[in-house]
């Protein structure tokens, strides 16, 4: 018989405490209602100005909001259902590189610059949201699986995001040309096809920890 994982409690143990529970929901909520507020902002202005990364960074709100929300809802299922809410997260992390390359492929006929005055407030404005959301998640970050992993890692990603941005619009005003917002906007997509893979991954490990609990054999490959 293969060997089985000795699958650990901590987190289980952690979050069976109703005070514990009801502290992380109250987070995740803020969490998820400050990227649905921020998600109108950035869309607005992204549309109005035609930036790619802010567009694709405007979709990545959303995405927070989506996964915070489902983090709210989840909290105390089994290792089985979290594996799986952690693998449907790992789907909605990918949205924002779809929107990303979209945005850029109809753009590449004609890359017009964005407006950089706009493009800097309003990538700054992000900075502050996401550094505030990475804050608040960064104490949960060990504790709930894949689910506090995908939101912790999403937020990271936002403000690394949001500096570049930043930084991309001061090469915009020196070239005066739309191709480093759409260079961005792919570097946006790489950036949450690697969260993606990482929750996946956490979540593949609690799906093993899971079937252990079962008794079910787990395969060494």
């Amino acid at each position: 018989m293969n060997e089985q994982p000795e699958p650990s409690c901590s987190d289980d143990d952690l979050l069976a405490d109703q005070g514990l529970r009801r502290s992380l929901r109250r987070t995740v909520m803020l969490v998820a209602l400050l990227n649905l507020g921020y998600f109108f902002v950035e869309g607005a202005v992204a549309l109005a100005i035609g930036s790619v990364s802010l567009f694709a960074d405007s979709v990545d709100f959303f995405e927070d909001f989506a996964v915070n929300s489902l983090i709210a809802l989840a909290l105390g299922w089994s290792l089985h259902r979290r594996a799986v809410a952690g693998k449907v997260m790992a789907g909605i992390i990918m949205l924002p590189a779809l929107a990303a390359i979209w945005q850029a492929v109809t753009k590449f006929s004609d890359p017009h610059p964005p407006e950089v005055l706009s493009l800097v407030l309003t990538a700054g404005g992000a900075v502050v949201v996401n550094i505030a959301c990475t804050w608040l998640l960064a104490r949960w970050r060990s504790h709930g699986g894949s689910m506090t992993t995908a939101a912790f890692l999403a937020a990271r990603n936002d403000v690394i995001a949001n500096l570049a941005i930043i930084a991309m619009a001061g090469v915009t005003a020196a070239t005066h040309s739309g191709w480093p917002d759409i260079v961005l906007g792919l570097f946006i997509v790489a950036l949450n096809l690697t969260a993606a893979r990482e929750v996946w991954e956490v979540a593949e490990s609690e799906s093993l920890a899971a079937r252990a609990l079962a008794g079910e054999d787990i395969d060494d490959d």
